[in-house]
């Protein structure tokens, strides 16, 4: 990883962390994200606008690998909006961003890039995974299968997983956009032009889902009336902080460490729900912490 790639990341971590916080605060739901992208689409529709002439330099492929993501980006967020139904941001949050770097990896492995990993960046890992599962325990003797059957801890698993899945479409559409001959794009055009439409993509999912749903669709009524001012702040800062990460991707060799690096996230997120929202503390979730940010800091410097 290079400088800019960390500072790019570090950046995107705190403006993450923070609209994790309003919407737990506000109204953890797939409506309020729903509203959240849409006006963050709004916010990006300049982008569109001053690359529209371009779009046509967009391959095929591009735009299959944009409704991909858009959809496990809608899933991330059904998941996450659920997760914090059900539990703290100080256990969903760290597990939500503890578990993709693991998938991530395993699917790297899978389409034959091992060679872009390193044995640190696995330990490091490994680290980050084991932390994870610390996090949720009040006690060390909390540590069975049986602790993990909880609808909370699965809608964060389902919300890693849609990390998981969007991360590594990003990952190949943004290099087919920076480095194939006709397509022009430097690397930071390749990601302004890449975020507007993955937000519509997802905004487009979300919307799906939020329509089928009758409990959503009175939610929806009540985010547009009353919180849209939240909304705004948290659409705004889930582009922003992705866009950063898009851009970070031209300046990594995998996109393993990408995902991973963020996790610095786990231990602000943790400390953002003991100490601002006054969630429980417990030794096992100090460790959890503990070991995911030397799992971090392992990754960073491999």
């Amino acid at each position: 990883m290079t400088s800019t790639a960390v500072f790019l990341i570090l950046a995107s971590v705190v403006i993450h962390v923070g609209w994790n916080l309003i919407v737990k605060r506000e109204d953890p739901s797939a409506a309020f994200f729903f509203v959240a992208c849409a006006l963050g689409v709004l916010l990006l529709l300049p982008l569109l606008l001053w690359y529209g002439p371009r779009l046509d330099e967009v391959p095929l492929a591009v735009w299959r690998i944009v409704v991909g993501a858009g959809l496990f980006q809608a899933i991330y967020y059904v998941g996450l909006a659920g997760a914090y139904r059900s539990g703290d941001l100080s256990i969903a949050y760290p597990l939500a961003r503890s578990l993709p770097p693991v998938l991530v990896v395993l699917a790297s492995l899978l389409l034959g890039r091992a060679d872009r990993i390193s044995t640190q960046c696995l330990i490091g890992i490994a680290l980050v995974f084991a932390g994870g599962l610390l996090l949720p325990l009040a006690h060390f003797r909390d540590l069975r299968p049986a602790r993990y059957r909880d609808l909370g801890l699965a809608l964060a698993v389902l919300a890693a997983a849609g990390t998981a899945g969007y991360s590594l479409l990003d990952d190949t559409g943004l290099r087919l956009l920076r480095e194939l001959a006709e397509t022009p794009f430097a690397p930071i055009e390749a990601a302004l032009v890449y975020a507007p439409l993955e937000a519509l993509s997802s905004s487009f999912f979300l919307g799906l889902w939020v329509l089928a749903r009758r409990s959503e669709r009175s939610v929806l009524v009540r985010v547009a009336s009353r919180s849209l001012l939240p909304a705004l702040g948290v659409g705004i800062g889930i582009y922003l902080a992705y866009g950063l990460v898009l851009i970070s991707m031209a300046y990594v060799s995998d996109v393993s460490y990408v995902v991973a690096f963020r996790q610095l996230s786990v231990p602000l997120g943790a400390l953002v729900g003991v100490w601002l929202l006054r969630e429980r503390r417990s030794i096992p979730k100090a460790l959890g912490v503990a070991l995911a940010f030397a799992g971090v800091l392992l990754v960073g410097a491999g």
